[in-house]
C-alpha cells in the first residue's frame, strides 16, 4: 500500500493507523499547492479531488477521504481492535464519531485556515468549534479515549484535527480534558512515528 500525504494536513489520521496497524507501507508526500507528488506526479491523476489522504492498494485501486480509508485499515487488521466489528452498535459509534469529527470540526478548521474568509465569519467559527469542544470535553471524562479502553481510528482523526489548533491560534486550554487526551494520544509510539516520518517532530 501506498499513502499520498502532505504534512500535518488530515493525511495525518491514517498514516497514524497505519503504524497502529503495524502495516508494511509506502508513503508519497503531496505538494497540494502546485498539484504534484514528491517524484513529480500530477496528484490528479491519483485523486481527482485534489486533496489528501488517498490509498493506493496493493490491487491497483485507489482510496479516498480520510473515514473510509481509516476504517478499510482498521477492517485489515481486527486484532489491533482500532474498530469495533463490523455490524455491532460500537461500529455505528465510531462511524458516528467519525462524521461528527469530519463535519463539525474538520469542516470547521477549514474556515480558519483560510486567508480570505472574513474575520466575522471566522468569529462565529470560532464560536461553534467552542461549542463542539465543549461536547467533546464532556465525552472524554473519565475515559482513556474517546471509545473508551480501546485505541481507535477516532482518536487517530480526532487528535490530528485538534493539532490544528496551533497553526490557527486555537487554545484548548479551557478544554482540560482535550489537552490531556492530546498529551495521552501523542505518547503512544505508532502515533510518534508517524509525526516524525511527515516531519512534525524529531
Amino acid at each position: 500500500m501506498k499513502l499520498y500525504y502532505s504534512p500535518g494536513a488530515c493525511s495525518l489520521s491514517p498514516h497514524i493507523v497505519l503504524e497502529e496497524g503495524i502495516f508494511r507501507y509506502e508513503t508519497e508526500r503531496v505538494d497540494l499547492t502546485s498539484g504534484k507528488t514528491e517524484t513529480g506526479a500530477d496528484y490528479r491523476t491519483i485523486n481527482s479531488n485534489g486533496y489528501v489522504p488517498a490509498l493506493l492498494l496493493d490491487d491497483g485501486q485507489v482510496l479516498t477521504e480520510g473515514p473510509a480509508i481509516v476504517q478499510y485499515l482498521a477492517d485489515r487488521a481486527p486484532e489491533t481492535r482500532l474498530a469495533p466489528p463490523v455490524g455491532s452498535m460500537e461500529r455505528y459509534r465510531l462511524m458516528e464519531w467519525l462524521n461528527f469529527i469530519s463535519t463539525e470540526l474538520h469542516k470547521s478548521f477549514g474556515t480558519l485556515f483560510n486567508p480570505q474568509a472574513p474575520e466575522a465569519w471566522k468569529d462565529l467559527v470560532n464560536t461553534q468549534l467552542a461549542r463542539r469542544f465543549d461536547h467533546v470535553n464532556s465525552r472524554l471524562d473519565g475515559k482513556v479515549w474517546l471509545m473508551g479502553d480501546d485505541f481507535t481510528v477516532v482518536d487517530a482523526y480526532l487528535f490530528t484535527v485538534l493539532g490544528w489548533g496551533n497553526y490557527v491560534g486555537v487554545d484548548l486550554a479551557p478544554w482540560p480534558n482535550l489537552v490531556a487526551y492530546q498529551g495521552r494520544v501523542a505518547a503512544r509510539p505508532g502515533v510518534q512515528a508517524a509525526l516524525k516520518a511527515e516531519g512534525l517532530i524529531e
